[in-house]
């Protein structure tokens, strides 16, 4: 059974290590509510007739942080992880996905993400974004990933609840 490393974020610090903090704690919070399952509940459907499951959520996030940190503020011309068209919405269908491939994805678009939000020279460091037409900043990107982890752990605890009772962060 994995363990994931769950630390709060700290109480006192700067905005960009606050920032930092509280979306490592999103981060971990969404791989903890996957410890322990087998790659068939991670697939599971908890809440019919929604098709939502974790691993499908743990795909989604893959593509959130690659569209945020790689495509918007790295402006790195990459394609999805898993829609050559652009389309957000395949990496939810995780009917043939595996705990492997899903977080495989997931990590290494967080490490990127990582490597970039450390290599910008501020928080003030913006990006495009083509589908607002905006320039957007480095702050904006970690404040709306840091709402967008929270908004899917919500998800995430009720479809572990669903699966085998687990609740909590």
């Amino acid at each position: 059974m994995e363990t994931t490393d769950h630390t709060g974020p700290p109480l006192t610090g700067g905005e960009r290590e606050t920032l930092r903090a509280f979306l490592d704690f999103h981060r971990a919070t969404l791989a903890m509510k996957c410890d322990g399952l087998s790659d068939e509940d991670l697939r599971r459907r908890s809440m019919p007739p929604s098709t939502l499951t974790l691993l499908g959520l743990v795909r989604h996030m893959a593509e959130v942080e690659r569209t945020w940190f790689r495509r918007v503020i790295n402006a790195e011309d990459v394609p999805l992880v898993w829609s050559d068209e652009g389309d957000y919405q395949a990496a939810y269908d995780a009917t043939a996905a595996t705990r492997s491939e899903a977080f495989t994805a997931w990590q290494t678009e967080v490490e990127h993400a990582r490597r970039i939000e450390l290599a910008a020279e501020s928080l003030d460091v913006t990006g495009h974004q083509p589908r607002w037409n905006a320039d957007v900043s480095l702050r904006l990107v970690m404040l709306h990933l840091i709402h967008e982890y929270a908004r899917h752990n919500g998800h995430a605890d009720l479809l572990r609840e669903g699966i085998d009772g687990v609740v909590g962060a």
